[in-house]
């Protein structure tokens, strides 16, 4: 076992004047099982995947009865590392990350590949410790989901990284051979006798690293919850902060380890060659639940790959919170009133507070913000239409920071603040939120909605009025040299709309 350093460990720093309006940055990413070439968009706090693409190489594939990277995979890995110059010499990112992960750091023949990559490629690899891989998963979590506490577990081809973060911030973490190629795949699999031997392997963790929540990365994970969401028939085929309780993951991981490889290669979602490692990477969770006790299973999209450009990014920057950014920079791509979404926030902020939480107090803050930003989204969108096609880039759209349910939330308020009437994927809503969600939803949306036609979304004419609770009155006010603000009948109408779903007396007057 280590503890996390905490002097940070050298990166290149994504710190040019324009990284608030946006950076092109790449990250190649050797490891054990796959190699991959992203492509990023960040935009100061937010980011953004605009290209992927993966060779399932299988590095690690000989390295238990070797101890060297397996041929068949150097010769693939080598291949896609070339097509990847290639497509980086066109595209010319600002910033190019490399990481190799446990099959490179471990091979005997590590020196020979790393100068072949280089060679051939012109990639100087940056070969991982044990504790660099887990440190930088764990960031990559936390780029996600700002705040994250329990404990992240990195499973790669050939090593399982488990390291504690409390409030966003990596600890102590441990290095561990529980990768599928390090447990025997491909070959035939006895789910009874790996998983004693998983239990033995976390023997030595148990207590040090048992926890409520466990934040599961890597591409195993998510396959298994891919599984689990077409079993179930979850509507939000979202993979990022989906969660599963311990006993639907160990229902789940019965399941997979359970199926030949022919019925895995046939489920929606299950990669080919994720099939020969799938079952492997069952146990490992089951193992896991069992063993350290969690109980909630948290899916995180975000990994080593994100930390690396987490950690990059300026202190100040990565105080933000990726969900408001991320909102903010859906709602300038898409919008035409650049400051609206930070005057509306200011505008409503009076009234939300007095409203009873249906989130976390600091969750409200952050939807609130978030949903301002927003508030444009439709602006180049036809009319007849932009209530549903909000609603449908908001419930899916990669930005970061938020849980299914806080997705959902933010998709309903935004169909409301464009007149819809009826929520167009009602199943999927009212499948992760409570009806008082919902009804909250509405009513910002609402809200929103009255403040962008009374002002004509200009900030300046929206600051000229003001909206609060006071008991069970809703007071609209405008200043009386901005009277002639209340004239349109529109206005009165939605002010009435948004009293009535808030369930108060509106009282209007100019002040």
């Amino acid at each position: 076992m280590w503890a996390i350093a905490s002097k940070p460990i050298p990166v290149p720093r994504l710190t040019n004047e324009t990284d608030a309006a946006g950076r092109d940055v790449a990250v190649i990413d050797v490891g054990s099982n796959s190699v991959r070439l992203v492509l990023y968009r960040v935009e100061g706090r937010a980011i953004w995947t605009v290209f992927n693409e993966k060779v399932l190489a299988g590095l690690g594939r000989d390295m238990a009865r070797t101890g060297q990277l397996s041929k068949d995979g150097v010769v693939a890995a080598l291949g896609a590392l070339r097509r990847f110059r290639a497509v980086l010499d066109a595209v010319k990112p600002a910033e190019v990350f490399t990481a190799a992960t446990a099959a490179v750091r471990e091979a005997r023949d590590r020196t020979e590949f790393l100068a072949r990559v280089e060679a051939e490629t012109g990639f100087p690899l940056r070969v991982m410790s044990g504790e660099e891989e887990a440190h930088y998963s764990a960031l990559g979590v936390v780029a996600g989901s700002p705040g994250a506490s329990g404990v992240v577990g990195d499973l790669g081809g050939s090593s399982l990284e488990l390291v504690h973060v409390r409030d966003g911030v990596p600890g102590e973490g441990i290095t561990l051979p529980l990768g599928p190629f390090a447990l025997g795949a491909p070959g035939a699999i006895d789910p009874y006798a790996l998983g004693q031997r998983c239990d033995a392997v976390l023997a030595g963790a148990a207590g040090r690293f048992s926890g409520k929540t466990f934040h599961a990365v890597g591409g195993a994970w998510r396959n298994l919850a891919i599984v689990r969401m077409n079993r179930i028939n979850y509507p939000l085929q979202v993979v990022h902060q989906f969660e599963m309780s311990a006993a639907d993951a160990i229902e789940t991981a019965g399941f997979i380890a359970s199926l030949s490889k022919g019925s895995l290669e046939k489920m929606t979602g299950v990669s080919k060659k994720r099939a020969d490692t799938l079952p492997y990477s069952a146990v490992v969770l089951r193992s896991l639940v069992e063993r350290l006790g969690f109980e909630r299973i948290v899916i995180s999209a975000y990994g080593l790959r994100e930390g690396l450009l987490y950690e990059a990014m300026p202190p100040e920057v990565r105080r933000l919170d990726p969900l408001v950014e991320g909102c903010a920079a859906l709602g300038a791509r898409h919008g035409v009133a650049d400051r609206l979404g930070p005057a509306l926030e200011q505008w409503l902020s009076p009234m939300w507070e007095k409203l009873e939480p249906v989130f976390a107090p600091e969750r409200e803050r952050a939807l609130l913000a978030a949903a301002c930003r927003l508030a444009d989204m439709g602006a180049r969108l036809h009319p007849d239409h932009r209530a549903e096609l909000v609603f449908n880039q908001v419930l899916r759209a990669p930005t970061p920071g938020e849980s299914h349910a806080e997705r959902a939330f933010l998709a309903t308020a935004a169909y409301h603040r464009y007149g819809g009437d009826r929520t167009p994927d009602i199943a999927t809503v009212e499948r992760v939120l409570t009806p008082e969600r919902v009804a909250r939803a509405a009513a910002l949306g609402s809200a929103i909605r009255l403040g962008c036609q009374l002002s004509g979304r200009s900030p300046e004419l929206l600051a000229q009025s003001s909206i609060a609770r006071v008991r069970n009155e809703l007071h609209f006010a405008v200043k009386k040299e901005a009277a002639d603000l209340l004239l349109g009948e529109q206005t009165h109408k939605r002010a009435e709309a948004l009293a009535k779903t808030l369930g108060l007396e509106l009282k209007v007057k100019s002040r």
